[in-house]
């Protein structure tokens, strides 16, 4: 019997599929059609998982090992990406690629969200030749990524956050074109150099964090809003003097910043959490 689970699960294992994104921003749903809610998003240059595939779609799970169910139009099946050799992170808000090493002769190939990696071929000074995951070659400015990707501290944090103001608000949202709470949280935590679940009220029950009393806040804490501690659904990072950044639709659906003094936070905050060692 023992035997026969170990194989089954061999099995399985084996009959996973290695994949990597190829859509700017991959949508993952609940189920496998369109027509349901986003869980999550994977963006262009991910490997993933696949576990399974139905109609047209795949459920896959990222590296964060979160699961949903994306198009498999958005996926090149079988490869891995940005795993060795020089790899450059984009570090501007969203980032062309082109065809060639011009941005006046030909309209940008695709658009890329932050935190995209991409394989390196070849440097000159103002621009990077790249390979795409399905092998085209594709030009990149030079001051558009980085190759100095180093865990930020608390007040590089504060900084980096405020640079995605504005930015729309988007239900399950994992990138610079649209974060949910949750998403925005884990960025900024994994730009610190720790990787935290990726839903909210997974966040504030994972033994990973730290529990901290309301009136101990320290900037870069992580807030999480709700109507009880068994009912999450908002999260935000602290700044500091009164303040924290989230990506939320109160009032203005975009990342913004509020006093956590108002009365509307004040009656939903059920707990802090300190996510650095």
């Amino acid at each position: 019997m023992r035997l026969a689970v170990l194989l089954a699960a061999s099995a399985a294992l084996s009959a996973q599929t290695r994949a990597v994104v190829v859509a700017p921003v991959l949508n993952m749903y609940s189920k496998p059609t369109a027509d349901v809610d986003v869980v999550s998003q994977a963006i262009y240059a991910t490997t993933v998982t696949i576990v399974e595939e139905r109609d047209g779609f795949a459920k896959i799970k990222t590296p964060d090992d979160y699961p949903g169910w994306a198009s498999l139009a958005g996926l090149r099946k079988g490869e891995s990406y940005a795993v060795s050799g020089r790899i450059a992170t984009v570090e501007s808000l969203f980032a062309h690629l082109y065809r060639g090493a011009s941005v006046t002769q030909q309209a940008p190939l695709l658009t890329v969200p932050f935190e995209t990696r991409l394989e390196v071929v070849s440097e000159a000074p103002r621009w990077l030749r790249v390979r795409l995951p399905d092998d085209q070659p594709a030009w990149i400015q030079s001051g558009d990524v980085t190759f100095d990707l180093k865990p930020l501290s608390v007040p590089e944090l504060a900084a980096l956050a405020k640079r995605f103001l504005g930015l729309p608000y988007t239900w399950g949202g994992t990138s610079s074109f649209g974060y949910d709470c949750s998403g925005f949280t884990q960025m900024l935590c994994r730009r610190g150099g720790r990787m935290i679940p990726r839903d909210a009220d997974q966040q504030a029950a994972w033994d990973g964090m730290q529990k901290v009393d309301a009136k101990d806040v320290q900037p870069g804490d992580l807030l999480y809003f709700g109507s009880s501690l068994d009912k999450i659904t908002h999260t935000g990072f602290y700044l500091g003097s009164g303040m924290f950044i989230h990506a939320t639709t109160h009032e203005h659906p975009v990342v913004q910043i509020s006093r956590l003094a108002d009365e509307y936070w004040t009656k939903l905050l059920v707990a802090v959490r300190r996510w650095t060692k």
